[in-house]
């Protein structure tokens, strides 16, 4: 067999290893009536096999997925489902299964005054090692550790020995209110002292997490902010609006508006429970438009844009998009969404910023040049291509899947989401890789202090 090529300086040390097998994969691809060995792994391991053509994929992570096997198989939605994005996100939202989790809570106390609710597994502390790994779960807007959604991740994720967390926002599953303050789709406040508490009390686990919808929004958000200093290991986003202009625009057409009253109205409810707290509130407060909110808009304007200093709604949506922070995540990060999401359009994924084309020499004279989002087959060029986007982020789209839904696999019609599977495998693979990389850089330093030659030392004993 030929040696495989050779990546070239501009390709990321961290993805070398990657890039090789995409290539091989998707060049056999290319002509799958050639004859010859299979696609060289990189490792001398079985052949490897591109996510199914039913799949967007973008990223300079791509070629990992060439051994998720849940992405081997076509998205098929539910048969009486795949028809209508609206059943398939009503459907999953009040037909899937809500499985049985004891739980122990855990009030928090932030730096205004404020308190989130912690929702641990019930008796993981005796029953998992320290070092276990910590996954920290981010429900949707007004969501909680009791949505079907996040107990199905729960649980998949505590059957592989991972300890979870379920991060309740203010007023969100019964988490206390005690300031004139909730929480919005831009403060990063709640999830960052989270992420140090959960670190500070186990100080050797690896620390990841999950996301959906608006907390998938807040957490991109985060780990943009974090940058190079992030403490988290990894992390996926779900139904993640994005771009929530965008969305606005969206949610105020059609069938869309049976979801903003909805939400509109869990608000609403939030908000009575702990109305005593906003009375008197002077400037720009519009309590009585919060209270009585006929859409998410209208809370946002009385009440959520006032309360962490944005000029008006609009100001509040275009500077609260986690769009414009997937360039500076520097962690592994995996986005799901759905191509047919009412709530998180596809149109609003920065896919600009995820895709990604990788270039490495394999003659002097010529390169073979990737272009995901789709893994395409490769084409020959002969000017050399830098890498672009961000070289962290890896992105799935699915042709179904509604908001929250994807009523699709094994499982489907009443068990996990289809994406479950995937995010175990994508969390597993970065945790794996994690420790390997820490094995070995442990082993190196050690083999250099054991090849270093000890001084000599003179002992003097005086009498």
């Amino acid at each position: 067999m030929a040696a495989p090529p050779t990546p070239s300086p501009l390709v990321a040390p961290r993805l070398r290893s990657l890039v090789p097998s995409a290539a091989a994969a998707a060049a056999m691809s290319s002509n799958p009536s050639s004859s010859g060995p299979a696609p060289w792994s990189g490792r001398g391991e079985q052949p490897l096999v591109l996510p199914h053509a039913s799949l967007e994929v973008a990223g300079a992570r791509c070629g990992l997925l060439a051994g998720f096997d849940s992405l081997r198989r076509p998205y098929r939605a539910f048969p009486a489902l795949a028809s209508n994005r609206h059943v398939e996100t009503i459907f999953a939202a009040f037909a899937r299964s809500l499985p049985a989790v004891a739980l122990r809570r855990e009030c928090l106390r932030t730096p205004d005054d404020g308190a989130v609710a912690l929702d641990w597994v019930s008796g993981d502390d005796r029953a998992l090692p320290r070092d276990a790994p910590v996954l920290i779960l981010l429900p949707g807007l007004t969501g909680g550790s009791d949505d079907t959604y996040v107990r199905h991740m729960l649980l998949r994720a505590r059957s592989k020995g991972w300890r979870v967390v379920v991060f309740n926002s203010r007023g969100c599953a019964g988490s206390p209110v005690t300031t004139a303050k909730f929480y919005s789709a831009s403060f990063t406040g709640d999830l960052r002292q989270v992420v140090d508490h959960v670190l500070e009390r186990y100080p050797q686990s690896n620390i990841y997490a999950v996301g959906w919808s608006l907390g998938a929004n807040i957490l991109v958000r985060y780990l943009g902010e974090e940058t190079d200093k992030c403490v988290l290991s990894g992390a996926v986003s779900l139904c993640n609006p994005f771009n929530l202009v965008i969305a606005d625009e969206d949610f105020h057409k059609g069938f869309n508006n049976v979801y903003d009253r909805a939400l509109a109205k869990a608000l609403r409810n939030i908000f009575k429970k702990h109305a005593l707290l906003f009375e008197g509130l002077e400037g720009e407060y519009n309590i009585s438009k919060a209270a009585n909110a006929r859409s998410v808009r209208d809370f946002d304007e009385g009440l959520t844009r006032v309360s962490f200093g944005f000029k008006s709604v609009d100001d509040y949506y275009s500077n609260s998009s986690s769009s414009d922070s997937i360039k500076n995540v520097s962690i592994p990060l995996l986005c799901i969404q759905a191509d047919n999401d009412p709530i998180a359009p596809s149109r609003g994924i920065p896919r600009e910023d995820i895709k990604v084309v990788i270039t490495w020499s394999t003659m002097p004279n010529w390169r073979v040049i990737f272009l995901f989002p789709h893994c395409q087959e490769p084409k020959i060029v002969k000017n050399p291509t830098k890498i672009k986007a961000n070289p962290n982020c890896l992105l799935i789209v699915t042709p179904q899947g509604g908001h929250l839904g994807w009523v699709a696999g094994e499982d489907a019609p009443f068990g996990c989401p289809w994406t479950d599977p995937i995010i175990m495998e994508f969390l597993e693979y970065v945790h794996n890789e994690k420790n390997s990389s820490t094995k070995d850089r442990i082993s190196y330093e050690q083999q250099s202090v054991t090849q270093t030659s000890s001084p000599d030392v003179s002992v003097h004993v005086q009498r």
